[in-house]
């Protein structure tokens, strides 16, 4: 049995928690980032999540992985070499850090835009965010100690949100905004 997921009410200390690695993950990275974005559910205020930073590196190729791997570990983030989702390259927080994941994902590939577009979908749909928070914590209930039966019982729930951000986008001609750090 894995580690429990908890889903816990929205903290209004997760964007200062973005921002302070933003920052500095800014000033290592340099021109190397083309985009470092808060996604994921503590990105969306009012949204209850797990405590889990989610930030997105986007950069203009995955490889070779040279000029993110080595500023990223330097700083102590842990390269997950053993992920396999090819579309990112994945790292995990500093020992003894608050849980944080990095995603550094290819600028402008599908694996990055979505992030970005079911971000701002709920930022601007308060009702599918709190639909979405309903359903992560049945779902949490249900595979407390299961990580990929959890991941896999929103699958349904979150398609139907992106098919519906797709459509947003496509009224609004939304593009993501400015790089968030």
């Amino acid at each position: 049995m894995g580690e429990p997921i908890e889903i816990v009410p929205y903290a209004p200390a997760w964007p200062a928690a973005f921002a302070s690695w933003g920052g500095g993950l800014r000033a290592a990275l340099g021109a190397v980032a083309s985009r470092i974005d808060h996604i994921g559910s503590t990105s969306v205020p009012g949204l209850a999540a797990k405590p889990v930073i989610d930030i997105q590196i986007s950069v203009a190729s995955l490889e070779p992985t040279d000029a993110f791997l080595g500023p990223l570990t330097d700083m102590g983030f842990v390269y997950r070499a053993d992920n396999s989702d090819r579309t990112k390259r994945y790292f995990r927080e500093p020992s003894g850090q608050r849980r944080t994941h990095v995603h550094v994902r290819q600028l402008g590939s599908f694996s990055q835009q979505f992030p970005l577009l079911f971000r701002d979908y709920l930022r601007c749909h308060t009702s599918a965010a709190t639909e979405y928070a309903a359903a992560k914590r049945h779902c949490a209930a249900k595979f407390r100690g299961d990580r990929p039966g959890y991941v896999r019982a929103k699958d349904a729930f979150v398609w139907d949100v992106i098919r519906c951000a797709d459509a947003w986008a496509q009224r609004t001609g939304w593009m993501p905004g400015p790089s968030d750090a």
